[in-house]
């Protein structure tokens, strides 16, 4: 089956879409401190948010599955979307967020002042990890095992992804083929979503970045 006529990239294919979905709002967000793979539990505006996206992603036509991080803040908002829906829910560990060692928990000047030079070259180089924690290059790589997965299983599927900032942005980075620079340009807000795009037979789209409508 395919999803219309060639586009301008000549592909044809139905693509497996991915519909990602950011967690909503933490204790730590609110101070916008370091949370990576802590498991602090969502606000009560968290909470609503997390409602609302769950809502949002349950409504997609063709809905096959949702797939999560295994964290509390990501799987709130995964259950109830599984659930509204009626399909699986898929835990997968590749989708958790960065080790950011002793860096979590701290605001980005206190993690600056507590170790400069690390902090300075993290911030330009993503083979650099957070002492203690993993670098972006290791993510990314563990990321796109997990999209890998999650294509091969569900071709020409809809496929919502409840994740965390870098997870996603790295998922959006292989969908344009830019460079590492998007890691640190891109911003996503909380309970923000964004849509993927994999052909099995021409290149990755991306058709939506950063849309919170659905938090009016």
């Amino acid at each position: 089956m395919t999803s219309g006529g060639p586009g301008w990239t000549g592909a044809t294919g139905r693509p497996t879409r991915l519909v990602l979905a950011r967690h909503g709002q933490t204790a730590l967000s609110v101070d916008r401190r370091y949370s990576g793979q802590g498991d602090p539990g969502l606000t009560e505006l968290g909470a609503e948010q997390g409602e609302r996206t769950a809502a949002r992603l349950a409504a997609e036509p063709g809905l096959t599955a949702v797939y999560t991080s295994p964290l509390r803040r990501c799987r709130s908002l995964a259950d109830r979307a599984a659930d509204l829906a009626g399909v699986p829910l898929v835990v997968e560990q590749d989708l958790i967020e960065t080790d950011f060692g002793r860096w979590e928990g701290l605001t980005f000047s206190e993690a600056a002042q507590r170790d400069p030079d690390v902090h300075s070259r993290w911030l330009g180089d993503t083979s650099v990890p957070p002492p203690g924690g993993e670098s972006f290059a290791v993510v990314r790589t563990r990321v796109e095992r997990a999209l890998r997965r999650i294509t091969a299983e569900h071709p020409g599927g809809v496929v919502a992804v409840v994740s965390h900032v870098t997870p996603i942005k790295l998922a959006i980075r292989s969908g344009l083929g830019v460079g590492e620079e998007l890691l640190f340009r891109l911003h996503l807000d909380l309970a923000s979503v964004s849509d993927v795009r994999f052909y099995p037979d021409g290149p990755t789209s991306v058709h939506l970045v950063n849309d919170t409508s659905h938090l009016a």
